[in-house]
């Protein structure tokens, strides 16, 4: 049996960075765009993230952080940094907890790649979903926090952000099916009977959008900064994925972890089962009733169709990092372990999906 991965370990910190950027040239650069930048520069690539490779900056006017595209051959549409500095520096005024943007350079002779620089935000980053090492008066309000900063999201105007052509909107999770089944078929490794099964029936399951909403794509723990002295947010992370559609499919993506596969490996996506009963974490009803109440919903309709698509959807995005591992373009080092995740996760998929009438 495969030894289990520390998550909190392997994922946590950074690592040298040296020979990946030039540190000289990108200090010179940021000099010259970035509001009160002073050099000498040090850099260190931080151990999480799957997508794309993100840096830490040490100058003598503070600390930032860098995020790039990674370089080589690339999935359409994929790694989309630009997306990710707009609705951030939209959202940044509105209060709303992110990294505040500094600059982005669309240039890629400068380091490479397309890039843009935030401030670094100090806290914690919990990869596991039960925040190991809280007491459970702390995890509780953990939770809550999570709950209330995904229904804020979700209850943003676009239109008042300058926001409104940011996505399409309407139709959010068939164009999702769609981009995702091809993404699959363009990253596929092994044939996966569930898969072919999903990229059938989802396209005529997937339920009428009642609203439309900013969505993160990839809202879950491992991609907040928690403050360093108390379960506040201090940051959301990781918007490559944000665009304008159906709340419900985003927020029934960050409900996967009470139903996602363990991993042996931990090279996956963290998951609550085995951990339900830790002290703090609450039910999964009581759960989902907070943020209807906090977004003026009765329930959540189809949530089976909901849940099996998102399986569904992260089971292909596993399988794009498993291409990038054969392209070599994956930006963490524990990517080529996501093979073996990839299966469960499909087969988690068509459970929900038969529950659902498949």
């Amino acid at each position: 049996m495969a030894r289990e991965l520390d998550r909190q370990s392997a994922f946590s910190g950074t690592r040298p960075a040296t020979d990946e950027i030039d540190g000289d040239r990108l200090a010179r650069y940021l000099a010259d765009h970035v509001a009160g930048f002073r050099g000498p520069l040090g850099l260190a690539r931080f151990k999480g993230g799957q997508s794309n490779p993100t840096y830490l900056l040490t100058a003598e006017s503070g600390r930032y952080v860098l995020r790039r595209k990674p370089a080589g051959k690339l999935l359409p549409s994929a790694h989309a940094i630009e997306r990710e500095y707009r609705v951030t520096t939209a959202l940044a005024t509105e209060d709303f907890p992110v990294a505040l943007p500094l600059h982005y350079c669309a240039d890629p002779g400068v380091i490479g790649t397309e890039f843009y620089v935030m401030a670094h935000v100090a806290g914690r980053v919990f990869w596991e979903p039960w925040a190991p090492g809280l007491a459970g008066s702390e995890r509780a309000q953990l939770f809550s926090t999570l709950n209330r900063t995904i229904a804020r999201l979700h209850s943003v105007d676009p239109n008042s952000l300058g926001l409104a052509d940011f996505g399409k909107g309407e139709g959010y999770v068939t164009r999702q099916i769609k981009r995702w089944s091809e993404q699959y078929r363009t990253s596929q490794s092994e044939p996966i009977e569930e898969m072919d099964r999903l990229t059938a029936w989802l396209p005529q399951a997937c339920p009428a959008q009642s609203t439309t909403s900013i969505v993160h794509g990839d809202f879950r723990l491992d991609n907040c900064i928690i403050a360093p002295d108390g379960p506040r947010m201090a940051a959301v992370l990781d918007w490559e994925l944000a665009t304008l559609g159906d709340p419900l499919a985003d927020y029934t993506y960050h409900l996967m972890m009470w139903w996602m596969p363990r991993s042996e490996r931990g090279a996956g996506v963290g998951s609550l089962l085995g951990h339900e009963q830790e002290p703090g974490i609450p039910a999964i009803d009581a759960y989902i009733q907070e943020y209807c109440a906090m977004t003026g919903r009765d329930g959540i309709p189809h949530i089976d169709v909901y849940l099996s698509y998102n399986f569904f959807r992260i089971a292909a995005i596993l399988q794009g990092i498993v291409g990038r591992v054969r392209d070599g373009t994956a930006a963490n080092r524990n990517a080529a372990l996501m093979a073996s995740e990839i299966r469960p996760l499909a087969q988690t998929a068509w459970r929900f999906a038969e529950q659902a009438g498949a």
